[in-house]
């Protein structure tokens, strides 16, 4: 505590504040969940959504259950690692190429005009549409999975970096060069730490897009997935499978997202000062 003439002044109130939100905002999303899980099961005990639906009294058991008891060929932790394998391996390829083209647009007028209509004609085709391409050229193993994976992530990615490439103050790099910097210095000392805020933004948009995404690639013939254990539920009219598969999928995707923004507030700190 010290004081500026006669007021106290309590450094440690921005921490506090910052403690307060954030128990404020756990205390909230809580509230909204409970709320929704409350309304759910009214709905599913007093409506005739109940002769489709069963309630979270029904399936939030079922769901802990499948962890111990096997879907198919595996427990429930089986499906959820064999999906964030598919999901690893396509956007990790997405991920590299798309940091790659996104900043080769965004800095050089020739690539941009030779590139950009490429991906501007299949950013808006949707995963699934790529299904019957996959298994023409792949089959149904695992790469077709992989690459539906890949190619409904990777221009996510390549847009969000092309726009933080193309978006560099042109005076830090004119002066970076005046003070003797050769190009690969100015690359790495200017022009990538001004496109890591993009690039996470992409990243964050890809990662859940393609943990979205999975479960059409799991479509294609799969014997095992969290995307699987939807697709088989709705096959055998198993509504309480469908909706444990759509629990597992909500609660990772939220897990992922989080620690991919824990990541990137470690790595961007500076954004905040």
């Amino acid at each position: 505590m010290k004081h500026k003439g006669n007021r106290p002044v309590n450094r440690a109130r921005p921490g506090r504040d910052a403690r307060r939100e954030k128990a404020l905002n756990f205390f909230c999303g809580a509230a909204g969940i409970l709320t929704f899980l409350a309304l759910w099961q009214l709905g599913a005990t007093y409506s005739r959504f109940g002769r489709f639906i069963p309630g979270p009294i029904e399936v939030i058991p079922k769901f802990f259950l499948s962890f111990t008891q096997p879907i198919g060929v595996k427990r429930m932790g089986g499906h959820i690692l064999a999906s964030l394998a598919r999901v690893a391996a396509g956007y990790s390829l997405a991920a590299v190429t798309g940091i790659a083209v996104g900043i080769v647009t965004g800095r050089s007028r020739v690539m941009n005009a030779l590139l950009n209509p490429f991906i501007e004609l299949i950013r808006p085709i949707p995963g699934i549409a790529w299904i019957p391409i996959s298994i023409l050229w792949f089959g149904t193993g695992e790469t077709g999975k992989v690459f539906i994976i890949f190619i409904s992530t990777f221009t996510m990615i390549a847009v969000s970096v092309h726009q933080g490439a193309s978006s560099v103050d042109p005076a830090l790099i004119g002066a970076a060069k005046m003070l003797g910097a050769s190009r690969s210095r100015v690359f790495f000392t200017v022009v990538l730490p001004s496109c890591v805020p993009q690039i996470f933004t992409g990243l964050q948009t890809g990662l859940s897009l393609s943990w979205m995404v999975v479960l059409a690639a799991e479509m294609i013939r799969s014997e095992f997935g969290v995307g699987w254990v939807i697709t088989a539920g709705n096959n055998s009219y198993n509504m309480a499978q469908v909706l444990v598969g759509i629990i597992a999928i909500g609660i990772i995707g939220l897990v992922l997202a989080n620690a991919l923004r824990a990541l990137e507030r470690r790595l961007c700190a500076w954004k905040e000062g």
